[in-house]
């Protein structure tokens, strides 16, 4: 039985705005080719905003788990359904493919590949899966090559750009087809300029506590995964804290998201990855919060971001044993 006969009456495919999405979402809509896509992000899917997209009919992929949904395709390890969610969920005709991959689409590529054919995936998937796993080496990363400056002009809030791209990732057969896009130059060039801006603006704006870097973008409408944040602390952190969003934002506003956290492990160092569970800070005010052990995010809650900041670090300076990833 192939995938698509698996599950072949889908009419809306919903998927994270980051590259690691669109590449899945590219996979599943050549499967699903009139199928509706729509890009989101973790808080659209948790704070219910979006529940009325979503129906039995509906593929959610690399986001969080949604009971309503009719299949489910994800890697993160705090999104995973419970075994009494799985069980509600399949027995209603849902269905579940989690797998601890390196990625949501190399989940959804493996999943299709002997029925359709990915030239361009195919070449860049070794990337999409270091780049969503913390496995970029820093001479990757410093070189800013192109496949990771169009992950930055990736944008849920820019839906039009978000469905170009799609659409170029569904016609072409190249990754240098889609580079020389004209909308996707100019994007591209924005995408560098505006590193440069920010690194600039991370200088300023991180400070090192016992290890951990803190990088407080709030209220400065500039967002930064943890790579740029870890290569500019070095050897001296093991892991990164960032604040992005506004003091006054709220769910569902894109112009002025809420304040939120992300963390992610230095994945530059030797053994930089696997030593802290990230996700015991991001769940520890935040139940809607999570991710991987390595990388993971949550919205800072009440009483606000100085009291959430301050138990981040108390369970910070007891890692050791508060954080300390399982054998």
């Amino acid at each position: 039985m192939t995938a698509k006969s698996t599950y072949p009456d889908v009419h809306r495919i919903i998927a994270d705005s980051d590259l690691d999405g669109m590449c899945a979402a590219v996979v599943l809509k050549k499967a699903y080719p009139d199928a509706e896509v729509h890009f989101a992000h973790a808080a659209l899917i948790r704070s219910g905003i979006i529940d009325d997209l979503i129906d039995e009919r509906t593929v959610t992929v690399d986001l969080p788990f949604h009971p309503k949904s009719g299949w489910y395709l994800d890697h993160h390890l705090t999104n995973k359904p419970s075994d009494s969610e799985h069980a509600e969920f399949t027995s209603k005709g849902g269905i579940v493919h989690w797998d601890h991959t390196p990625s949501a689409a190399r989940l959804a590529f493996d999943m299709f590949r002997e029925e359709f054919e990915f030239p361009h995936l195919e070449a860049i998937m070794p990337l999409v899966d270091a780049l969503d796993s913390g496995g970029i080496s820093l001479e990757t990363f410093l070189e800013d090559g192109p496949l990771l400056q169009l992950s930055r002009t990736l944008n849920y809030n820019d839906a039009d750009y978000m469905h170009h791209l799609l659409s170029l990732f569904q016609t072409c057969t190249s990754m240098d087809e889609i580079y020389a896009d004209e909308t996707i130059q100019q994007r591209m060039v924005e995408a560098r300029t505006s590193r440069e801006e920010l690194m600039k603006l991370v200088s300023e704006r991180t400070t090192i506590v016992n290890r951990l870097a803190i990088c407080r973008l709030e209220d400065t409408g500039h967002r930064s995964n943890g790579y740029l944040i870890t290569a500019f602390s070095g050897k001296d952190a093991d892991a990164c804290c960032i604040i992005h969003g506004y003091s006054d934002g709220e769910i569902g506003n894109k112009s002025r998201p809420p304040l939120s956290a992300s963390f992610y492990a230095n994945s530059f160092l030797p053994e930089g990855q696997d030593r802290y569970d990230l996700s015991r800070l991001a769940t520890e005010f935040d139940p809607h919060g999570g991710g991987h052990a390595n990388a993971c995010g949550c919205r800072i809650q009440p009483p606000g971001l100085e009291s959430n900041l301050s138990r981040w670090l108390a369970m910070w300076d007891d890692r050791e044993h508060s954080l300390r990833m399982q054998p």
